[in-house]
């Protein structure tokens, strides 16, 4: 499964970037279903205690592990929601004491694949949305389970640096960067050209209000609408998607454009 979703040799194009000295983001071609180039990217952390935390980790070739040696030690691996788990297993092994973090749903999936992981903690939906790993985390981000998306996204602010890191929450297409290292066009092919209308944030981004509206919140809207609430309350300026280009600047005012119906309706409910 792996090596479909995965290019042959990842550190060939992928591109190693510090956003900022303490965010570096580890950005190369993915294809959803082999014909969808929508990027994929994983983001790394250093705190300010020295520990490394990983969001969405993506394949750890020579080049990132040099790289994560120079950040600090990898205290935290995180799977930011029930589809960015693959290399969970290869992380957990070349750091075995660090904290995984998850979903709850995840346990589950991993066990019925057979590949179960030592989970240190998992989000389980409920009233009281503090959430607890350990000091020296909860001190650096304010966390999210936005369990009424459908992939069960887990969502985190580095109120540090000001930094929205998420999955699959909302997409920035086309994944120019995650693509720049290829001879492969971030907008090639019918079904790509179809994502990227869908699912970008230009203009007034109705292709993807529609899409996160009729779609992805579909299964539990008003969970949903509050967690996007909750989250609009957070100070951030820039904003990693796993999917797309990074939202350098103004990322706040781009989250409120794309969300806008369901921070709409979340003030309606209270």
């Amino acid at each position: 499964m792996t090596s479909k979703l995965i290019p042959p040799n990842p550190d060939k194009v992928m591109v190693i970037r510090n956003i900022t000295p303490d965010v570096v983001t580890l950005s190369l071609p993915f294809s959803r279903f082999g014909h969808i180039n929508i990027g994929g990217r994983g983001t790394l952390v250093r705190l300010q205690n020295g520990s490394v935390a990983v969001f969405s980790p993506v394949a750890l070739t020579d080049e990132v592990r040099s790289r994560v040696d120079k950040l600090g030690a990898v205290k935290y691996i995180v799977a930011n929601d029930a589809e960015h788990h693959i290399f969970m297993d290869d992380w957990h092994k070349a750091f075995p004491g660090s904290t995984l973090i998850g979903p709850d749903v995840l346990k589950e999936k991993r066990e019925s694949q057979k590949k179960p992981l030592p989970w240190t903690n998992l989000f389980r939906p409920r009233d009281n949305v503090s959430w607890n790993i350990d000091e020296a985390f909860d001190r650096e981000f304010d966390a999210e389970y936005v369990h009424g998306h459908q992939n069960k996204e887990l969502v985190f602010n580095h109120r540090p640096s000001k930094t929205l890191i998420q999955a699959d929450l909302m997409f920035n297409l086309p994944a120019t960067e995650q693509y720049s290292r290829t001879d492969i066009s971030p907008t090639a092919g019918l079904l790509t050209k179809l994502m990227c209308k869908i699912n970008n944030t230009a203009g007034s981004a109705i292709w993807q209000k529609r899409f996160l509206w009729y779609g992805v919140s579909s299964g539990d809207r008003p969970a949903f609408n509050q967690s996007i609430a909750r989250i609009d309350k957070w100070d951030f300026e820039r904003i990693i998607s796993c999917h797309g280009d990074v939202i350098e600047k103004e990322g706040k005012g781009i989250f409120r454009k794309v969300f806008e119906w369901h921070l709409e309706a979340a003030k309606k409910s209270t």
